[in-house]
């Protein structure tokens, strides 16, 4: 074994005290799990599967959209604005980076005096050990922080990814180090294309959550009925996101009636919405205020629209080569 995996493992087993700027972190193995200390402002929440936490009904995105906000003021802004409205729900990832701006980063910024306020969720991008306990030195210090709520793993696009993951020395590994350890209070997966390969991370491992692309099906995979039944059998916290996109095909589905028919389905925690602006944070604050379930009559005539702008894979975002469908 070389040096640097040795220090890597040394890492994780002792304490956690890469965040930059944070003084007397206790080591992470001798963290008890905090209380629910976060304040949805009376947003409606549901309970992430059996991780217990009760989260608000959309989580922010701060994924591209996020990201395209290059002003540093204006993005720290959106995230005080989104907590200030009972948002603390937050999503991004380590390979989150676009035009320059580190998603991770920014978040640390706010992070860094608020951090029990947010449930923080990251990911890994990395399919082996040592590069996931890389990727999770360097989330920590971006996110200056000790400790992940819930950390994904990135984006699992086929049954050959699968088997790469759980190989001997690959990423799942690593992932079940940081939850013993505390690193990790959750483990999680995402996935934006093969309903096959989610199922079977749902039944070949034990994860809490899994967030995934719920607006696309092909002709041989129906997401709704494949993966999330059997996530929810395991009673796992199911999140759902780009449940927006379809309008880049269909403008005559509208952004509300798209989250409201993702937070219909039976067994969806929340919905990750992509977030750029003060607006946005005000229009899914208002959308939550006011939710409720659609009836089956509706949710009937929006999937039948939705069978026919995502059948086949014809979503932009899902074509080989698009280079923005890897991003929450």
């Amino acid at each position: 074994m070389s040096d640097s995996n040795l220090d890597r493992r040394q890492f994780i087993g002792t304490c956690v005290a890469t965040a930059a700027g944070i003084s007397s972190l206790s080591c992470a193995g001798d963290r008890s799990p905090p209380q629910q200390p976060f304040d949805a402002k009376g947003l409606p929440t549901r309970v992430l599967g059996k991780t217990g936490v009760v989260v608000p009904i959309i989580a922010f995105g701060a994924g591209s959209r996020f990201c395209s906000v290059t002003d540093v003021e204006e993005s720290l802004g959106l995230l005080e604005h989104a907590l200030a409205n009972g948002i603390f729900h937050w999503d991004t990832g380590h390979d989150y980076v676009y035009e320059g701006v580190v998603s991770e980063e920014r978040l640390g910024m706010i992070l860094e005096t608020r951090r029990e306020q947010v449930f923080l969720a990251t990911k890994v991008g990395d399919r082996t050990y040592d590069g996931a306990m890389r990727h999770v030195e360097e989330s920590l210090q971006r996110l200056k922080t000790d400790h992940i709520d819930l950390y994904q793993i990135h984006n699992v696009r086929s049954l050959d990814d699968v088997d790469a993951i759980g190989t001997e020395g690959g990423v799942i590994e690593a992932m079940h180090q940081l939850k013993e350890q505390g690193v990790a209070r959750f483990i999680g997966f995402t996935g934006h294309s093969s309903a096959e390969a989610l199922a079977e991370m749902v039944r070949r491992f034990d994860f809490d959550t899994m967030l995934y692309a719920l607006n696309h099906q092909t002709e041989d995979e129906d997401r709704e009925g494949f993966s999330m039944a059997e996530a929810a059998a395991k009673n796992m916290g199911i999140l759902a996101m780009k449940v927006i996109r379809p309008r880049e095909t269909d403008e005559s589905l509208s952004p509300r009636e798209l989250v409201h028919y993702a937070l219909s389905l039976d067994n969806v925690a929340a919905a990750v919405i992509g977030t750029d602006s003060v607006d946005v944070v005000d229009q899914n604050v208002d959308l939550m205020k006011t939710f409720e379930r659609l009836s089956p009559d509706e949710m009937q005539r929006i999937g039948r629209k939705l069978q026919t702008v995502c059948d086949g894979g014809r979503l932009a975002w899902m074509q080989p080569g698009y280079t923005d469908g890897t991003l929450a």
